[in-house]
């Protein structure tokens, strides 16, 4: 390609920005402040914030360093969304898979695997959290997204 070519439409070769994230996963917890304890120090989530109820948890934010979240509370039997604790599953992006199997391992994580690379080129490993939810950890990003085709 010339260089007039390529300089003709920069938003040809300009990857478009990422959104902040719009979707946000939610679990609910028997012990949910024993469990944001678990996901900040063991996982290295962060607690970016946590309302209490009392003793419970009426709503938590925690954010992952590498970008996204989840959000969490304490278990609501009769709630409107209610999700049974240790039934959620997650997969979380992770550049450096080998440090956080580490900080897992140090830390006492659960049912903790061997990292493995997948056949789609990804480094993986698992763990669960107090609740029994599963997490896995990998470097596998997803596949790019295309733009939206003109009309």
């Amino acid at each position: 390609m010339s260089e007039t070519q390529a300089g003709a439409n920069p938003s040809a070769t300009t990857p478009a920005a990422v959104p902040a994230p719009n979707v946000w996963p939610a679990l609910q917890a028997r012990d949910a402040v024993a469990l944001i304890d678990y996901l900040v120090d063991c996982f290295g989530f962060l607690r970016t914030a946590v309302y209490m109820d009392g003793e419970a948890v009426a709503h938590a934010q925690l954010d992952w360093p590498e970008g996204g979240g989840i959000m969490l509370g304490s278990y609501k039997p009769a709630g409107p969304f209610t999700l049974e604790p240790g039934t959620f599953a997650a997969y979380v992006v992770c550049s450096d898979i080998p440090s956080l199997h580490r900080r897992v391992l140090d830390h006492g994580g659960l049912a903790v695997t061997e990292p493995v690379q997948t056949d789609y080129g990804s480094l993986d490993f698992s763990a669960s959290d107090t609740e029994g939810n599963h997490w896995t950890f990998g470097t596998y990003r997803g596949e790019p997204r295309t733009p939206p085709a003109e009309s």
